[in-house]
């Protein structure tokens, strides 16, 4: 049940999903410093937070939005220590800060030089930057630049060394002699710790939250999973040309369908049921074929008392299946509409990978 408005004042609940989170890390006693390094924000960001929760909540200084979160029962008495900015968070939030060069792949490929976005230029030298980006332990040799970024039409002119040329200098970074990018005999590279790239950060922010959620720290793990998907921007690597491009397009948006998985049977685990259905809904929404999406839907909408909703998605599925690929419902599916409709909690299992 949602936390109630204190004394005529408004209820948490009117702030934003990350004004809520900057409020219970105060709560919590954590300095904007620790705050900042927890939900991966700039330390001004915090700031500027507060003074939106202070001002949404009627509230005079910092004391009373502590107060306020305990009363709103946002922080409980003896959860959430002031030792909550786990080791491999801060190391993840400090090493993207020392790095002047940041490449984002988890959307259109974008790239910042202390901290002010770079033209990238034209799509095929923008696939390859994001070519190295995501093999960014090894080097890459120029035949694989060409068969990943043109594919079965190569370049008629040899534009790699063009295209690597135009990108060091972009990317260069004034106070360093070297470039981001490394040339030997092999091919090219990007200088290891010269580059923060996102979805090294993702990596770090998916370990954090198996590491809560083994630890049975469910909203803990339900935080940092959360932080995972807001990484994301939009379709990953979008509109880059070439069959890399591609393949990682399909790979990364499956990351991002089963982190939103995990998040949604972390959600029903925690008995969060609404929760877990808004979110699987707009998953099925943009995955209508998706067995395994239609299957966690059925049961989020089980569990929170929603029945023939459930079954509806059940038929939903099942027509597109037939229409589209001429296919019948999976075991998965006919697992979940079996248990619905005799009544079987069993036969709704988590799903989640």
């Amino acid at each position: 049940m949602p936390p109630t408005a204190t004394l005529g004042r408004p209820a948490v609940t009117e702030l934003t999903y990350q004004e809520s989170e900057v409020l219970r890390a105060i709560g919590c006693g954590l300095t904007d410093e620790e705050t900042a390094l927890a939900l991966a924000l700039p330390e001004n960001a915090v700031g500027a937070h507060l003074g939106q929760i202070l001002a949404k909540l009627g509230l005079r200084d910092r004391a009373a939005a502590i107060v306020h979160a305990f009363d709103s029962g946002l922080v409980v008495p003896g959860r959430g220590p002031r030792t909550a900015v786990r080791p491999q968070q801060r190391a993840a939030v400090h090493r993207a800060q020392e790095q002047p060069v940041r490449i984002s792949v988890l959307g259109p490929l974008r790239a910042w030089r202390d901290g002010q976005p770079v033209d990238l230029g034209h799509r095929r030298q923008q696939a390859v930057l994001a070519r190295l980006a995501l093999c960014r332990d090894r080097t890459v040799s120029k035949n694989e630049l060409l068969d990943d970024v043109w594919g079965l039409e190569p370049p008629l002119t040899k534009v790699v060394p063009v295209y690597i040329y135009r990108l060091r200098k972009v990317l260069h970074v004034d106070n360093r002699t070297d470039s981001v990018i490394r040339h030997d005999r092999c091919g090219y590279r990007l200088v290891p710790g010269a580059v923060e790239v996102d979805l090294a950060r993702l990596e770090d922010l998916v370990a954090a939250s198996g590491t809560a959620e083994q630890a049975g720290e469910l909203t803990e793990a339900v935080r940092v999973c959360a932080q995972a998907l807001d990484l994301f921007h939009g379709e990953p690597l979008a509109g880059l040309p070439g069959p890399f491009a591609e393949m990682e397009r399909l790979r990364l948006d499956g990351r991002r369908t089963g982190l939103t998985l995990r998040k949604a049977d972390l959600h029903l685990r925690l008995g969060r049921h609404g929760e877990a259905v808004d979110e699987l809904w707009a998953l099925s929404v943009a995955r209508p074929l998706d067995e395994l999406v239609g299957a966690m839907l059925m049961r989020a909408l089980c569990l929170s008392g929603r029945q023939a909703d459930a079954v509806a998605v059940f038929e939903r599925t099942r027509r597109r299946l037939a229409d589209e690929l001429g296919v019948a419902p999976g075991r998965m599916l006919r697992q979940a509409h079996r248990a619905i409709t005799h009544g079987c909690e069993a036969g709704l299992a988590p799903t989640a990978p």
